[in-house]
């Protein structure tokens, strides 16, 4: 009675949602919403552990290149500032914004993602890198902006 004329697989949707929300080198930021979606298709390769990416940005907040620096296991991942920092000097990066997922669908950041960020945001400040933001993406409980909060 019903025809189903063209079905649509969860492969063809992921691509889709990738063409839509990655931003690609030169594109504008404008603000966590659009972070948080860069992100999660960023980090949506691998939901069963803890990644650790970073958004390097011009002065007018184009993005420059976007990177996977760390992974880790299902509930926590090493981060080093050094390396992030080194990164953003080779390039020439005016600021950042960090993210990572929570593979367990938590918003809230724990006390070691509000340690790092506060570590990340001293190294940046000695060289004059802006921390814009810390984005934790959750899944489909949706993603916490440490700036959006007021924590940053």
């Amino acid at each position: 009675m019903f025809q189903i004329l063209n079905q649509v697989s969860d492969k063809e949707i992921a691509k889709e949602y990738q063409k839509r929300f990655f931003l690609k080198s030169g594109e504008k930021l404008s603000g966590s919403q659009d972070a948080a979606k860069h992100l999660t298709v960023l980090l949506s390769n691998d939901t069963s552990r803890e990644q650790f990416a970073v958004i390097f940005l011009n002065a007018a907040n184009c993005i420059i290149a976007s990177k996977i620096m760390f992974k880790g296991s299902l509930t926590s991942s090493a981060v080093y500032p050094r390396e992030i920092i080194k990164k953003a000097l080779e390039l020439d990066a005016a600021a950042i914004i960090v993210g990572h997922n929570h593979p367990s669908g938590e918003t809230k950041p724990s006390r070691d993602d509000i340690q790092i960020t506060n570590k990340i945001g001293d190294a940046c400040k000695t060289i004059d890198i802006i921390l814009h933001d810390h984005i934790i993406i959750a899944g489909k409980n949706g993603y916490y902006s440490f700036s959006d909060e007021g924590v940053l």
